[in-house]
């Protein structure tokens, strides 16, 4: 693959076609394929969304009949309106990582004792993406450009890659992957509003791989489906972008329909914003937009198979029943719908009073979503109907995360006058929290 300038591809939307913003891969190296002694294995990992394949899916987890909470803590404050980080449990599920939103990092145990607090350079917007953790090391992207890598035992920062080793990345927002002995993790940039998904030595943090055609500051996580051989991820220009996997050659890509404002010189209309992951089952990639479409596309090619309209745009990443072959995804018109996923039809659409604009969740009985009416609801898998719901301070838009019995998230601050032009206030800082059984 040859290399390209990277400022030249920076500057692309100043004289080039439109065409030109989606030619070429950047420049490349070997990857690695083993991890020195600190990253044992590459089974032993913890991803957002329960995978790489970002299904959202907990097949062997139970949610109580009812619940309470059983601790909690502040940790959002940052009137920024991103999803906030999801909690990811360590691979032996022994310490909960919790990011949030004004640059610190935590670990707790189950039993809610906190392990360590770890402030960063992430002061400004702190961490909206969750951490992949593999073996006694987590990494996550902040929106200060950076990506960080922790001794999940200590707290300590194993290594940190600067924005401008990532040749000047704005934010992180992504959750990052790794397969295989590398990272790949999505970085955003402004003028012009373009991304470039990376991929990263996890022993060092040093780039090995960078492909830099996505527009519109891309917030997704990447997906990566071995079946199928397809890294995917989805931008603000509303295009699902498309690599094989391993080879990371860029092989698709796929449009919504974006019929807004021109954005960079033409590069791509706003209107079709992409901004939840996309989840890949039986060669099959899942996703909402700004249309106010939720789409299946062929991962093989990136055709689209169907799409299902909802009464408002999709912001929320969508969970799939593998066993059932249902997938269910949440909207801005306030319902969380169950859909065939081989067909697209509706099996049941629930009213969960705000919008959903989370990660949701899937268990073996249960269906977990976070709402802006703020509260979490567990709905019935098989008919939508409502098990119960637990009322929180702020709009609920982590995932919820199930792990032996007890089930953890985080909410936005609770602000005042957010949508007036009154002064905004915040009322309480969002919190973090563990549900367990009241039983």
């Amino acid at each position: 693959m040859a290399g390209r300038d990277l400022d030249s591809a920076r500057r692309r939307f100043l004289g080039a076609a439109g065409a030109a913003a989606t030619a070429g891969i950047a420049g490349c190296v070997s990857l690695p394929t083993a991890l020195d002694d600190r990253l044992d294995g590459t089974e032993d990992v913890s991803h957002f969304q329960n995978g790489l394949r970002r299904l959202g899916y907990y097949p062997e987890e139970t949610v109580p009949e009812s619940v309470s909470v059983n601790w909690s803590f502040p940790i959002n404050y940052v009137t920024h309106t991103a999803a906030k980080s999801s909690p990811v449990p360590t691979p032996d599920g022994e310490t909960i990582i919790i990011a949030g939103d004004s640059g610190w990092v935590h670990a707790y145990t189950p039993d809610g004792e906190l392990q360590w607090s770890t402030l960063t350079g992430a002061t400004d917007l702190g961490f909206h993406g969750s951490p992949a953790i593999v073996g006694d090391t987590a990494y996550i992207g902040g929106y200060d450009g950076d990506l960080y890598a922790f001794d999940t035992d200590s707290g300590d920062i194993v290594w940190r890659t600067r924005a401008d080793d990532l040749h000047g990345a704005l934010a992180i927002g992504s959750s990052p992957a790794f397969h295989d002995g590398t990272l790949y993790v999505v970085s955003e940039y402004g003028s012009p509003s373009t991304g470039t998904i990376w991929a990263i030595d996890p022993d060092t943090g040093d780039p090995l791989w960078y492909d830099d055609r996505m527009w519109g500051q891309p917030h997704p996580s990447p997906t990566i489906d071995l079946e199928t051989g397809r890294m995917v991820g989805g931008s603000n220009d509303g295009v699902v972008y498309g690599w094989e996997f391993p080879a990371l050659e860029y092989t698709w890509e796929f449009q919504a329909d974006a019929d807004g404002q021109e954005r960079e010189g033409g590069a791509f209309r706003e209107g079709a914003e992409i901004k939840g992951t996309v989840a890949a089952h039986d060669g099959y990639g899942y996703v909402g937009t700004w249309d106010n479409h939720f789409y299946c596309l062929d991962l093989e090619d990136g055709s689209e198979v169907w799409s299902f309209e909802t009464g408002a745009s999709i912001m929320s990443n969508p969970a799939v029943d593998v066993a059932e072959g249902i997938v269910y995804m949440g909207s801005d018109d306030n319902y969380v719908y169950a859909l065939d996923a081989a067909s697209g039809e509706e099996i049941w659409s629930t009213d969960v009073n705000g919008r959903v604009i989370g990660a949701l969740t899937v268990t073996a009985e249960t269906v977990l979503a976070g709402s802006y009416d703020t509260h979490l609801y567990a709905l019935d898998k098989e008919t939508g109907d409502r098990r119960w719901r637990v009322e929180n301070r702020g709009r609920v838009t982590s995932a919820p995360v199930p792990v032996d019995g007890r089930i953890y998230y985080a909410e936005r601050a609770a602000f005042s006058n957010y949508y007036d032009d009154a002064e905004t206030v915040m009322d309480e800082p969002g919190h973090a929290y563990c549900l367990v059984s009241d039983d």
